[in-house]
Order: structure tokens, then C-alpha cells, then sequence
């Protein structure tokens, strides 16, 4: 991206439409960080202070609010494929907690962008800003999980989570240990002494 590409970004307004989506969030300090454009005028992606955004361009204005969004620190990973033309892909896997302490991954979120605008490097900031620390730990029998301490908004402790390489792994009691113990230790260590 040109210096001339950042700033006309910085001071190019968001569509009507995205602009409308941020200000029908429950979070009246939500705001509009970068946007891009997906492709066929789907609509845009948006990256805002609480996390990313998909605004359907056929969206009806009363409707804003009803837009989903995906928290930054519930964003697995977050790869961008440049195109060299402006636009690109993003596949981004959403996480969710699927019992205390213990997350598993979504399946993959494709969005292709004709015009990425500042996103890319939004994204990654705004994704790694969340992350605290993370370590990867094998399992026996192969496998392993990743430990994660995250930084989540409104919270003054980071909280610790484990990802299984797969999800089966979840069901294995010898693996569950593992891991339970694996987190156990990564808390414990990341306490004030």
C-alpha cells in the first residue's frame, strides 16, 4: 500500500452502511477501523474495535444491529492472501469455548475482497494484540494442544485456554489429562510470584 493509498484510507469515510452497523452496537465505544470490499458487491469486512464484522451490502438500515461480530479474541488465526491488485482473500478461523477452559475451532471463513483497504494489517495487529503468550504441547500417541493466554476486554487477568490439534483428542482421557495438567502449569507459571 502507497502512502497515497493510506491516506486516502485514513481519511475516506466508511460506507453508510458500516458506519450505521458500528453505531447500532450495544458498545457505544465501537468504532470503525478499516474496512474492505468484498468481491461481486457483496458487501465489506470490516475490523472495528470489538472485532471483525461482515456487513452484507443488501442489508436493510433498520437491520444494522442484527450484524454479527466476531470477537478478536475469539480469532484462531487470520491469513491474508494478497492478490497484488488491492485485493486478496482472508480465511479466518473462529474459535468457540466448548466447555470452560477448553476451546475447538470453527470451520473456516473464506472472504474474498476485491479492494482490502487497510484490513490486512488491522487484522493482524488487533489479533496479536490479544495474545499474551502461546506454547504448543504434544500429546502421547501424537497430536497436541496449543495453550493460549488471551487478553480479553473488560477483564484485568488474561485467561488461559487449549485448543486440541483435533477434536477427537478431547475425547481421549489420557490426552485430557495431558493437557489439563500442560494448563495447569502454564497458569500457575504466568502468576505473580
Amino acid at each position: 500500500m502507497t502512502i497515497l493509498d493510506r491516506l486516502r484510507q485514513r481519511f475516506t469515510r466508511p460506507p453508510e452502511l458500516v458506519r450505521a452497523v458500528a453505531l447500532a452496537s450495544p458498545d457505544p465505544d465501537e468504532r470503525v477501523l478499516a474496512w474492505g470490499t468484498l468481491v461481486r458487491d457483496q458487501g465489506w469486512l470490516v475490523a472495528t474495535s470489538r472485532g471483525l464484522r461482515r456487513v452484507p451490502a443488501d442489508l436493510p438500515l433498520p437491520e444494522a444491529g442484527d450484524v454479527g461480530v466476531l470477537p478478536w479474541h475469539e480469532v484462531g488465526t487470520a491469513r491474508w492472501t494478497g492478490t497484488g491488485d488491492g485485493g486478496g482473500r482472508f480465511e479466518v478461523t473462529p474459535l468457540t469455548e466448548v466447555e470452560p477452559g477448553v476451546q475447538a475451532r470453527l470451520p473456516e471463513e473464506t472472504h474474498a475482497l476485491t479492494d482490502a483497504g487497510g484490513l490486512p494489517p488491522v487484522v493482524r495487529r488487533r489479533v496479536d494484540q490479544t495474545v499474551v503468550a502461546s506454547r504448543r504441547v504434544p500429546l502421547p500417541g501424537g497430536g497436541g494442544v496449543v495453550l493460549v493466554a488471551r487478553r480479553l476486554p473488560g477483564q484485568a487477568e488474561r485467561e488461559w485456554t487449549v485448543v486440541f490439534d483435533d477434536d477427537a483428542d478431547r475425547n481421549d482421557p489420557t490426552a485430557r489429562e495431558v493437557a489439563r495438567q500442560k494448563l495447569a502449569e502454564a497458569v500457575a507459571a504466568d502468576q505473580p510470584g
